[in-house]
């Protein structure tokens, strides 16, 4: 197996231009073109193809809103790292796609990918990018398939693969960053001054490992609700579900209906009990909970009894709902995988539904009964391949820190498939782990997005953010996020400040309460 400098040495030799005459081909346009086919001495690193994309409108990004404005035109690579026969006769390949525009800001950006990745996405950083993607701004952008096709988004055939499994557990993203480093330095003849990772899903797990196993290859990274011990993130809806089941009516095959467990009055009363009891605690009531740890929501609250008999639930369907959203813990009383925060994204019925609109699950798939095992099921989700590639635990990063490297996180608090708790444990175990909270913050922040699901969306929520200029005025201007804005189209007017992590927006009781310079963080009591 070619380790990292093996690759470092290939990639070096790969432009057949010496420095002065890629210098020249840049001026005059034609350098990219003359990119194809070009090698690295023993394969290892392959150009496919290389050709100005003319300027034009943003392409469209699937899940995200459309970017105003132009895209200048710029040079495309697309590439391909090992190429070999796998396991089954199958070809295998760590595609990737570079993007270089012709106004290069000498940054560089890795664009996280997403589900079980399987397709080299279009380059342009439009994750968390606010009103502009990175290669918009002037970013060199670079995507990968981390090593394998697939037929959809979640496509796991290639996991019967060794080699195919490690590169999208770590290996592939180590492999293109620093290939895809030294096409752009060559392509341009000068040093890339600053490097970021940017991803969310998939994308934010593998901004994590970059911190983790390669700590001195990027200077700034945004790591958005990273998918964090999946096979038990994966539990922990299976669990919200099963305790949902129990109150569910049971469909034409006996089995318990889940979608139908809650009625929309039902959930009505819930989400209706929660603002009451949350919303205002941030100093305004206005459809938010910013204050969400301080939100002790108990849906019992809201539940039957002899002395409540209108606007309330059952007694059992309270029961099952505080049962899932505690998560799920073993017969020894253990937490396997944290709770949900009560948010107003719980009952979401957009995009990737809320807990409390559970149906039929891509990974957890249908439920057919009202009894879970977790013991054994932790352990099914225990695989040699959850640890090898997981982020959840690793805390170790002075090397990273030490080299100047900066590491923002952001969740949304709704987020139905990875906990937004569970972000804030792992930060929690970074603090303790690296010297406190006041040293940690020098270099890590999470911010929690209320309202948001995964990644974006939400009927409550502001969640048109801008994480690159920050991480770019903290490595290069060495300007901490104090706050971080964030603006909506669900609100139209309204502005509220991210606040890091534990501190949250409170209104400071004057001036409009609809924008973000009268909101103040302050610490939950």
């Amino acid at each position: 197996m070619k380790n990292v400098l093996g690759l470092l040495v290939s990639v070096a030799l790969l432009s057949s231009c010496s420095s002065s005459t890629q210098t020249a081909a840049v001026e005059n346009g034609n350098s990219c073109s003359q990119l194809t086919g070009d090698q690295s001495h023993d394969n290892s690193v392959v150009i496919k193809s290389a050709s100005m994309v003319p300027e034009g409108p943003v392409p469209a990004v699937p899940y995200q809103r459309p970017y105003a404005g132009t895209l200048a035109s710029y040079c495309r690579v697309d590439g391909v790292i090992d190429e070999r026969i796998g396991e089954g006769g199958k070809p295998y390949a760590i595609g990737f796609a570079i993007a270089m525009p012709e106004k290069w800001n000498g940054r560089f950006m890795m664009q996280g990918g997403g589900g079980l990745n399987g397709s080299v996405a279009t380059p342009l950083g439009s994750n968390a990018a606010g009103d502009m993607t990175a290669l918009q701004r002037g970013f060199a952008v670079v995507t990968t398939d981390t090593g394998h096709q697939g037929t959809h988004g979640f496509d796991a055939s290639f996991f019967s693969d060794q080699e195919a499994t490690l590169n999208f557990l770590y290996q592939a993203i180590g492999k293109v960053a620093i290939a895809s480093k030294h096409i752009v330095a060559q392509y341009y003849a000068k040093p890339i001054e600053h490097s970021y990772y940017m991803g969310c899903s998939t994308g934010g797990r593998e901004a994590m490992i970059m911190s983790q196993r390669y700590p001195r290859l990027f200077d700034g990274i945004v790591a958005g609700a990273p998918a964090m011990r999946t096979s038990f993130s994966n539990l922990a809806d299976k669990w919200v579900m099963t305790s949902l089941a129990k109150v569910a009516p049971k469909d034409a095959q006996g089995h318990p209906d889940v979608s139908q467990a809650l009625t929309a009055q039902d959930k009505t009363i819930v989400m209706q009990g929660l603002l009451k009891q949350c919303d205002a605690i941030d100093g305004v009531a206005d459809n938010m909970i910013s204050n969400v740890v301080g939100c002790t929501f108990d849906p019992m609250s809201v539940a039957c009894s002899a002395n409540k008999t209108q606007a309330c639930i059952s007694p059992e369907k309270a029961k099952a709902i505080k049962a899932g959203f505690a998560g799920p813990k073993n017969s020894l009383g253990v937490q396997v995988y944290p709770g949900f925060w009560f948010d107003t994204g719980i009952t979401e019925t957009q995009g990737i539904p809320g807990l409390l609109n559970p149906g039929f699950h891509p990974i957890v798939g249908k439920i057919t009964s009202t009894d879970m095992n977790v013991d054994q099921e932790a352990m099914a989700a225990s695989t040699p391949a959850a640890f090898v590639g997981d982020s959840a635990y690793w805390t170790l990063l002075n090397t990273f820190s030490n080299n100047g490297g900066k590491l923002l996180f952001y969740h949304g608090v709704s987020d139905p498939w990875f906990s937004a708790q569970e972000t804030a444990r792992y930060y929690d175990q970074l603090v303790a782990d690296n010297g406190g909270k006041e040293k940690v913050s020098q270099w890590s922040r999470l911010f929690l997005v209320p309202g948001m699901g995964h990644c974006g969306g939400g009927a409550a929520a502001l969640d048109h953010l801008d994480m690159i200029d920050p991480i770019v005025e903290w490595v290069e201007q060495n300007k901490a996020p104090a706050q971080i804005q964030v603006t909506g189209q669900v609100f139209p007017d309204r502005s509220r400040p991210l606040c890091p992590y534990p501190s949250y927006a409170h209104y400071t009781g004057t001036g409009d309460s609809e924008k973000a310079e009268n909101f103040v963080c302050r610490y939950p009591e």
